[in-house]
């Protein structure tokens, strides 16, 4: 009884192995069927970015970080990033981006005409008005005396040309005086040369033609002195005071003439040039709204202001009615010599890098490219180009920095920030960042090189290959060296090793700049 329960026990156990079996090739058998059909469905869409869209021939994969390296195959980059495609549409000028309408619209991107035509230029600025100082009299004392009487007590009063100043008491006036009169009540012959003897004495003394008549024509004699301004102006300086003595030649009054004026503007130094003497200028002044005063420069003083960086134009005005005064403010245009058919193009649209100035030009067909450019004065927010550009073409006024940064997203190897490439094919000159790693190969065009965090390019630890430097591999680097090296950027987008050298120390250093990277 007990043997047969064995054999039932074995034969269950057959039939439940039988069938597992049988549902294992029935389950296998399925999922080979649905396999199929998937392995021929279409990929998804971010293998579909990386491996390139059909239809469209690929000319290779880029990193866009670093858009100069370039790669055969879809995968990852050194930055651990999804390689992109590159098309070979548009493939023959690398340094354009093209942007879709509906993207241009998105980023607000203004195009303006390269325009030809006239270019005189308005320079505006402002200065203060103060004295002319070519219109200056200047009122002495002609003899020694006392000042009996002063009409004229305060600084700044206006005065009259031939209006009284002083009254000056000349004692040496009445001996000269009463020697002529004595010499002139003489009979004789000798008394007309004794007479003119006497007379010229008088004119020693300080007396003028008008008061030595005076005393002829009266035969009285005349010790006072009334000095007189000699133009209309105002008393700038006033040194007499009543009862004071005076010397022979002491200044008493120093009189401003307020017929013409100077207006001292600041020149910025870049538009120095457009400024020259001779030039005619036009005033406002908010002191006088709606008056235009007409001028012209009459020098240009050779002194800059070492904090301002601006030159001093003097500029004379007419002043009728003496209603520009010292010290007020008014504004100067300048305008310059005009040249005919110049190039000009809206300020905004000229980028200055720095070291360049660049437009972008609209190519059409959705294409902008960088273009370097040369300019001139600027003026009105328009700007004169001398090189660079032709008349006609459109450039972007509004969104040129979006569009760099698009050209830097899509990998565009030219960008408004990149430096000109040196001649021959050299490096081109801009910041040298320095590294320490591990050199992995060493071929003709590339040397590899695992290397630890480079923060002034933000990049963090990484193996990629480098331009060998233009002087060849030095003979002391081989395979498997720690070397420390400075790279810069290329012509190409990629980066030239500008020296390397094994160091004893770099592998401190490595270690140091890995932990760094880690804990960013």
């Amino acid at each position: 009884m007990k043997s047969k329960n064995i054999i039932l026990a074995a034969v269950a156990a057959a039939v439940v192995s039988a069938a597992g079996y049988g549902l294992y090739r029935t389950g296998m058998n399925q999922g080979m069927q649905m396999a199929a059909p998937a392995s021929n469905a279409a990929p998804s869409a971010g293998a579909m970015s990386n491996a390139g869209e059909p239809g469209k021939k690929v000319l290779y994969w880029h990193d866009p970080m670093i858009p100069g390296l370039k790669f055969d195959k879809p995968g990852q980059s050194p930055m651990n990033m999804p390689l992109v495609p590159v098309y070979a549409e548009g493939a023959g000028d690398e340094g354009t981006v093209k942007i879709s309408p509906r993207v241009q619209q998105n980023l607000g991107i203004r195009t303006a005409e390269v325009s030809k035509g006239n270019s005189a230029q308005v320079v505006e600025t402002v200065g203060s008005v103060a004295y002319n100082e070519r219109d200056v009299a200047l009122v002495q004392a002609r003899s020694n005396g006392y000042i009996e009487k002063l009409y004229v007590r305060a600084p700044l009063d206006p005065v009259k040309k031939g209006q009284p100043l002083a009254e000056l008491y000349v004692p040496d006036w009445i001996a000269a005086q009463e020697e002529y009169l004595t010499v002139k009540r003489m009979q004789g012959s000798a008394a007309g040369m004794l007479l003119d003897g006497a007379r010229q004495r008088m004119r020693l003394a300080g007396m003028t033609d008008s008061q030595i008549r005076l005393v002829e024509s009266t035969g009285k004699i005349h010790p006072r002195l009334t000095l007189s301004s000699p133009i209309d102006g105002v008393v700038a300086e006033l040194s007499a005071r009543e009862g004071m003595t005076v010397m022979n030649g002491a200044p008493l009054f120093r009189i401003n003439g307020l017929r013409t004026v100077w207006v001292n503007a600041d020149v910025p130094e870049n538009f120095a040039a457009l400024v020259r003497p001779g030039n005619a200028v036009e005033a406002r002044s908010p002191a006088l709204p709606g008056t235009v005063l007409k001028g012209k420069v009459s020098a240009i003083l050779p002194e800059i202001n070492p904090s301002t960086r601006t030159l001093k134009a003097r500029v004379e005005l007419a002043n009728p009615g003496g209603r520009l005064v010292p010290g007020m403010f008014a504004t100067i245009s300048f305008t310059s010599a005009a040249k005919d058919d110049v190039l000009t193009v809206p300020s905004e649209a000229v980028i200055q890098t720095g070291t360049r100035s660049v437009v972008i030009v609209a190519q059409g067909d959705g294409k902008f490219a960088p273009v370097d450019v040369e300019t001139g004065a600027e003026s009105g927010g328009k700007t004169v180009v001398l090189k660079g550009l032709e008349a006609g073409q459109k450039v972007v006024a509004s969104g040129q920095f979006l569009i760099d940064s698009e050209a830097s997203l899509r990998g565009t190897t030219t960008r408004m920030s990149d430096a000109p490439a040196a001649e021959g094919g050299k490096a081109a000159s801009g910041p040298v960042h320095r590294g320490v790693g591990k050199v992995e190969s060493i071929g003709n065009d590339e040397i590899a090189i695992s290397h630890g965090p480079i923060p002034t390019l933000q990049w963090g630890a990484m193996t990629m290959g480098f331009k060998p430097p233009a002087s060849g591999v030095p003979k002391n680097v081989a395979v498997g060296d720690t070397v420390a090296f400075e790279i810069r950027p290329a012509k190409d987008g990629a980066f030239e090793i500008v020296t390397i050298a094994p160091t004893a120390a770099a592998p401190a250093q490595e270690k140091k700049a890995d932990k760094a990277g880690a804990a960013k």
